[in-house]
């Protein structure tokens, strides 16, 4: 028992300088990045020359919570805004050139061709593509007096992965036709495999994205047709209260679709060479430096640690890391590769591996392992490695308080049971108390967050 209680004291210190330090030194408070449940009084929103209004907030259910705040309106025809952000040019061009004869006096009508041929018929890049994801309610007033009402999302656009990150779009139509406008509601998000849905990272990057590629549209006048306005609905993730409002009713719109450019996020050439320099010379001097200051009673210690790494520890290291990252590279492979899967069939096929697979592993493994603290340590040590490289790979840089808090537990969860299985623990009973421990934590823990209650 006191064995045991040594190795979840060490597990907790591990997570907690490995998951949980690094999280809360530059991750968001919970209440910075929660959602306000919060019921209020609509304060609703006009814009010019319109009879309707809108309120600026999106809600999971038909009451006022101030949960996902609109950030993008864009005035213009609803079917040229869809068209434009959808479609692709190909096939257009025989009404492209019945377009040109039209306004062959039209100067901008040529410079949008030539837009779209350097950039392949996409006037930014690509077209966002529909999406699936949770309905959410916007309220509209038609101002006209009839009485007002919750409505769904008209579309909703993606571009990225749906089982990695996205940018995620939902789109809400005017309550008539004439006002000429949409709001939109972006944000990032990436698909969380410990609670299947996917988790919002933030508003801005995406409202940014937004608004950025209606700039670069050929036909749009960056300082006359973009502007941002204060709706005051900041608090949400990392919601400011502005919004992007982007003017297309003075524009033609060709019956060819533009697209809207989703660029991945680079790092200059010269910025990463530097820093290749800096890194060798540093390399080059580190080995001697740090030998300089080992004692001989440091130099004893490192040879013992070493003597005691086992094949196992790296056979298990590596499983582990390699089942935990696997599971996010195959939901992108399935969802790029098979057609006919859907993402709850995509979800059903690789969530046994976390929730089943990881455990069985580790156990099986770390029972050909001696020692149970060396075995705890490896294993909870490569589940807090594959969870940073996961959200490395994702580009994910801040976590609210309680994904942190679940990411620690599953991380002594697994060490508890990996320590449970070695062979000093299971001398006198293959089911003793570290790996009833960790089982019944890996289950609760797992469970609660697939109920919402982590």
């Amino acid at each position: 028992m006191r064995r045991s209680l040594v190795v979840a004291a060490a597990l907790l210190a591990l997570s907690a300088l490995f998951v949980g330090g690094p999280s809360l030194l530059f991750s968001p408070a919970t209440e910075d990045v929660a959602p306000d449940e919060t019921e209020v009084t609509p304060r609703m929103t006009a814009l010019e020359d319109s009879e309707s209004e809108f309120w600026r907030f999106l809600s999971p259910a038909e009451r006022f919570q101030q949960r996902s705040p609109l950030n993008v309106i864009v005035r213009g025809d609803t079917d040229d805004i869809l068209r434009a952000m959808t479609e692709e040019a190909d096939g257009e061009w025989e009404e492209m050139e019945a377009v040109e004869a039209e306004y062959e006096d039209n100067e901008t009508v040529f410079q949008e061709q030539d837009f779209l041929e350097e950039h392949d018929r996409h006037a930014t890049g690509i077209e966002w593509g529909d999406a699936h994801g949770t309905t959410r309610y916007a309220y509209v007033d038609p101002g006209t007096g009839e009485d007002a009402y919750w409505t769904t999302e008209s579309a909703q656009l993606e571009d990225g992965d749906y089982y990695g990150q996205r940018y995620h779009i939902r789109l809400y139509e005017s309550p008539h036709p004439d006002d000429q406008w949409v709001v939109m509601q972006g944000h990032t998000e990436h698909f969380d495999w410990f609670t299947l849905r996917h988790r919002v990272d933030g508003v801005e990057a995406a409202q940014t994205k937004i608004e950025s590629d209606f700039m670069e549209h050929p036909r749009v006048d960056v300082e006359q047709d973009v502007r941002r306005v204060y709706l005051g609905n900041e608090g949400p993730s990392d919601a400011n209260g502005w919004a992007t409002v982007v003017d297309l009713t003075g524009m033609v719109v060709l019956p060819a679709g533009v697209g809207l450019a989703a660029r991945k996020r680079s790092r200059s050439a010269g910025s990463a060479v530097s820093e290749q320099r800096d890194s060798e010379r540093v390399s080059e001097h580190a080995p001697e430096a740090i030998d300089d200051h080992l004692t001989d009673v440091d130099r004893r210690r490192i040879a013992a640690a070493y003597d005691r790494i086992e094949a196992g520890h790296i056979i298990l290291f590596f499983t582990i890391l390699a089942l935990f990252l696997g599971v996010r590279m195959g939901g992108l492979l399935f969802e790029r590769r098979v057609g006919f899967m859907t993402p709850h069939m995509i979800a059903a096929a690789l969530y046994p591996v976390i929730a089943v697979g990881i455990p069985v592993a580790t156990y099986a493994i770390a029972g050909t392992l001696t020692r149970r603290l060396d075995a705890a340590i490896v294993a909870a040590g490569s589940l807090a490695v594959a969870i940073w490289l996961d959200y490395g790979l994702l580009g994910v840089d801040s976590l609210p308080v309680d994904v942190v808090f679940q990411r620690m537990l599953v991380v002594v969860a697994l060490g508890l049971i990996a320590g449970g299985a070695a062979k000093r623990a299971t001398r006198d009973s293959r089911f003793n108390d570290m790996l009833i421990a960790g089982i019944t934590m890996w289950v609760v823990v797992l469970g609660g967050t697939l109920l919402g209650y982590f």
